[in-house]
């Protein structure tokens, strides 16, 4: 176990420097000059005076050395805790910038894949043995599943927002409203966050209906479970374990998922304008902020890392059989 736990967190370091490094390389490949496009912003009319601020403002951030001491002092700068001061709110750092949105897109990520797995999981185990409930859920499911993120957020924010006007269509809070403790606050924080949330459960949650579903009638149908049944045992008893063998393929797949529900997540801050990470993103492309896209995606792949270790952990758990193997059980 300990061996394993080592030799995973060797791949996990290996895999951590080369999507850094591409995380480094990445905003330098794209077009234009940011810090020019900084200068040109403030104003500035003069040509000697334009080159001047150019040359000052290389020199802070750091790129007016070659590229390869720019990746050095990068990694330098990481190991600090450093992520750089953002261009596009200069001179605010990058890591001030990051954490005022990061509780925002944690609020609608862990609630929306927790939750969707959880009540996937729930109503595609009853799907399975319920043909009627299977009848609704499937069709439903696949609907579900197919629809964009950023799509069925544009019809939530139609028929909830603008229609029935249940719910605000943009921003985090109240545009009215300063940041506080009081329950008014709270609460205009929940009405915010209730359709991007919704957006998220609902199309990750038909996934893992199907998928549990399909998983639990191979368990049910598979050679342990026609012998248990053969011999008497109660059914109670066979689908437990059918649920327990279905929903160890769910468990990978939570850690497959955890890259796509986070580019879908981008998308669907932006449609409703939500302070999180995804539009913090795009306005840093939108402005060629190196540092603050680096610092998103350096938060982002950190984040995916450390939930699919703690999954290959969390199935270790689960799976006795994953446990025989690696404390070398009897042949």
């Amino acid at each position: 176990m300990r061996k394993y736990i080592l030799r995973k967190v060797g791949i996990y370091l290996l895999t951590f420097w080369a999507a850094v490094t591409l995380n480094w390389a990445l905003p330098r490949f794209m077009p234009g000059d940011p810090v020019l496009l900084m200068v040109a912003r403030m104003g500035a009319q003069d040509p000697q005076h334009l080159v001047a601020l150019q040359g000052f403002f290389e020199n802070i951030f750091g790129l007016d050395v070659p590229i390869w001491r720019q990746y050095l002092n990068y990694w330098a700068a990481l190991l600090q805790g450093d992520l750089g001061i953002s261009i596009w709110m200069f001179p605010t750092p990058v890591t001030t910038v990051i954490l005022r949105a990061l509780p925002f897109t944690l609020g609608l990520m862990i609630p929306s894949i927790l939750l969707s797995w959880l009540v996937g999981n729930k109503i595609g185990a009853l799907a399975a043995r319920n043909k009627v409930l299977d009848n609704t859920i499937l069709p439903m499911g696949y609907i579900l599943t197919g629809m964009p993120f950023m799509w069925i957020g544009m019809l939530l924010a139609w028929l909830f927002g603008i229609a029935l006007g249940w719910f605000p269509i943009a921003g985090g809070f109240s545009f009215l409203m300063q940041p506080n403790w009081s329950w008014a606050f709270i609460g205009s924080l929940f009405r915010h966050w209730v359709l991007p949330f919704m957006s998220l459960f609902l199309v990750q949650l038909g996934g893992w209906a199907i998928g549990m579903r399909n998983l639990v009638i191979y368990e049910l149908e598979a050679d342990y479970s026609i012998y248990l049944d053969s011999l008497g045992a109660p059914r109670g008893l066979i689908r437990r374990y059918a649920f327990r063998n279905a929903v160890l393929p769910q468990v990978t797949g939570l850690a497959l998922q955890l890259g796509t529900v986070i580019a879908g997540s981008v998308g669907v801050e932006i449609v409703f304008a939500y302070p999180g990470l995804g539009t913090l993103m795009f306005s840093a492309i939108n402005n060629q902020d190196f540092f603050l896209l680096q610092g998103i995606m350096l938060f982002v792949v950190i984040g995916v890392l450390i939930a699919n270790f703690f999954v290959d952990i969390l199935y270790i758990v689960l799976d006795p059989r994953t446990r025989t193997g690696l404390t070398g059980g009897s042949k």
